[in-house]
């Protein structure tokens, strides 16, 4: 989703975009992966690869997010650094941050207390690329930056209801109720708790918007983002989709931390700030969604 969103985007913006997946490169193979930046020469990489899923997923694999997400990370940043390229984006997620933090979470606040258990595993890899991304900016004469987003939704999401995160769960399960023409969607948790939500389409511009005006080691918070209970959100969703029936919430389902909200004063100041809606993002997202189910079921019925 996020690669996708930032390769549209770069080619809008006239950059020349190489991708691992155009040349079949497996990013966990360091040898290959380094071999292909030092042929290639690029000015600058963006390291939007990553194993990512929702909360079930997280807390039942943490050892296979941490240590496929450090193999990744290590093998870019390393292979950038050892064939010269001077400028780095590395995305990382707001689920760096310490759980349960009541205010607004600056980007000093790494470190600075315990993370949510349910995704523990993929946060630490986070930590650890920022960390080395900070580290080799101080010692080496390079910049190497961190990204920080909130929560994402947007074409090119994972919609498997198995491993997919909120915003693509949900907009799946109403769209399924509508056709199934189901009384009830049963949604995890309390719906209590606040998250940002922001399209994938706002984050790339803020990509590119860091990758030419920042110039700070360390990390940057992206927003900020409008700010949902998850219990408005899955009402914005529901609305969206059309679908007719009654929401319920499994409070005995983890909710995961109450609230993630993001200082965003560091790229405001810098002139950035997002653009599009939920209504509209929601909506955009969902007739995407629509039209890869119906190529679906058409190369089913072939």
């Amino acid at each position: 989703m996020v690669g996708s969103a930032v390769l549209r985007q770069s080619k809008q913006a006239g950059y020349d975009v190489l991708t691992a997946k155009k040349f079949e490169l497996n990013l966990s193979d360091a040898e290959a992966t380094q071999r292909f930046l030092t042929r290639e020469k690029p000015d600058a990489v963006i390291l939007a690869a990553a194993r990512v899923g929702g909360i079930e997923a997280n807390r039942l694999h943490r050892a296979d997010f941490l240590v496929e997400n450090l193999e990744i990370q290590n093998s870019v940043i390393k292979g950038a650094l050892k064939s010269n390229v001077p400028r780095l984006i590395f995305l990382g997620s707001s689920c760096v941050y310490p759980k349960n933090f009541s205010g607004e979470i600056s980007e000093t606040d790494l470190l600075s207390g315990p993370l949510e258990e349910t995704n523990e595993g993929y946060a630490l890899a986070k930590i650890a690329g920022i960390k080395y991304c900070e580290y080799l900016s101080q010692e080496e004469g390079v910049m190497y930056n961190s990204v920080m987003p909130p929560n994402l939704y947007g074409p090119y999401d994972n919609f498997d209801l198995n491993s997919s995160h909120v915003p693509a769960a949900l907009m799946r399960r109403f769209h399924e109720a509508k056709e199934n023409s189901a009384n009830e969607v049963v949604i995890w948790g309390s719906g209590k708790p606040l998250r940002e939500f922001m399209h994938v389409d706002d984050l790339a511009s803020a990509v590119l918007f860091a990758l030419e005006n920042y110039r700070e080691p360390g990390l940057l918070n992206i927003g900020p983002a409008p700010e949902l209970s998850i219990d408005d959100f899955a009402l914005a969703m529901k609305e969206v989709v059309g679908y007719g029936g009654t929401i319920t919430f499994d409070a005995s389902k983890p909710d995961g931390v109450s609230r993630k909200r993001l200082n965003c004063a560091r790229i405001s100041a810098l002139g950035w700030k997002p653009s599009i809606g939920i209504v509209e993002g929601l909506a955009s997202t969902y007739e995407w969604l629509r039209g890869e189910l119906k190529k679906e079921a058409v190369r089913g019925w072939n």
